[in-house]
């Protein structure tokens, strides 16, 4: 049933909404930036020539992400819930189709200067869900009629799943980044809040093991960093080392900080219990460790664990 959504004309470069505009406080910044990334990725991947998409502001979507348009039309578009394509993607958690837009009969009609200005003939809506919340919308367009079907549909879901999935680990983080905030004074992070942000740095590790995307592993990494440098004892002056544990060394450390078997570690990270067994000794060996809780404290006090 798949078919191709031909291409009308060149695709331009890329148009992000005004921060100002769409009203969102500035830690909100990469949540944006991610969206923007996933919005440039349905046009890539997918046959569609324009993709736009927003987060969800005050009960409506605001699109701040547009690639691939000939036009202004749909710049500065806030969309209600409940109304139009997206609106209803977004109450109804789940992709909506119009393959004739002008004369879609399921939908309002609110939009029709901003879609039907920008020549759009077909258009799809998918909802953007994380943890059970529509936390937005991204949408491609044809500027000609064309059915969709697995074959188109497919990448379009994947990019929203990627891109659910980055902002549930940010929310995730940002939530145990909120629970750890201590006055100034304060000597040292509290055992409870310390464990927790070790179990979210050991978590986001093996979400990162099985991300291929290099822009999102990235900013996995960063978070990693802001983890570990914020568990840090302000008290205990760090160890030197010139140690440099590979990728998997340091999931598989991460792991066992929590005290994972290695069987237990295995299952986590999608590798053989032996597999496991040889990252683990070769960490060791580089900390010039005899035990793995020898090396999960060296690593600890070199600031490459949490």
């Amino acid at each position: 049933m798949g078919a191709s959504l031909p291409h009308n004309a060149p695709v331009p470069g890329r148009r992000s909404g005004d921060r100002a505009a769409f009203g969102a406080p500035d830690d909100d910044q990469s949540d944006v930036q991610a969206l923007d990334h996933a919005v440039a990725e349905l046009v890539r991947r997918t046959r569609f020539p324009v993709a736009f998409g927003g987060l969800v502001l005050d009960g409506a979507i605001h699109v701040t992400s547009i690639h691939g348009a000939r036009t202004h039309s749909l710049d500065g578009l806030v969309v209600e819930a409940a109304r139009g394509l997206g609106g209803r993607a977004l109450i109804e958690k789940r992709p909506r189709l119009a393959i004739d837009y002008r004369s879609a009969r399921s939908i309002t009609h609110d939009y029709d200067g901003a879609v039907l200005g920008e020549g759009i003939a077909t258009l799809f809506a998918v909802p953007i869900l994380v943890s059970g919340r529509a936390r937005g919308v991204i949408y491609c367009g044809s500027w000609a009629e064309a059915p969709v079907g697995d074959v188109v549909a497919r990448p379009a879901f994947a990019v929203a799943d990627e891109l659910s999935s980055e902002l549930r680990i940010r929310e995730e983080v940002q939530r145990r980044l909120a629970l750890a905030r201590t006055p100034a004074t304060s000597p040292a992070l509290p055992a409870a809040t310390r464990e927790g942000l070790r179990e979210s740095y050991a978590e986001l590790r093996s979400i990162s093991a099985i991300i291929g995307d290099p822009v999102v592993r990235a900013r996995l990494d960063r978070l990693e960093q802001r983890l570990t440098a914020l568990s840090q004892d302000p008290v205990e002056q760090p160890v030197e080392l010139d140690v440099r544990l590979s990728p998997r060394e340091l999931d598989v450390l991460a792991c066992a900080a929590l005290g994972s078997t290695n069987a237990e570690i295995a299952t986590t990270l999608d590798l053989k219990e032996g597999t496991v067994k040889s990252y683990l000794q070769s960490a060791m060996a580089k900390l010039d460790a005899s035990t793995r809780h020898a090396a999960v404290v060296m690593a600890r006090r070199a600031g490459i664990l949490p």
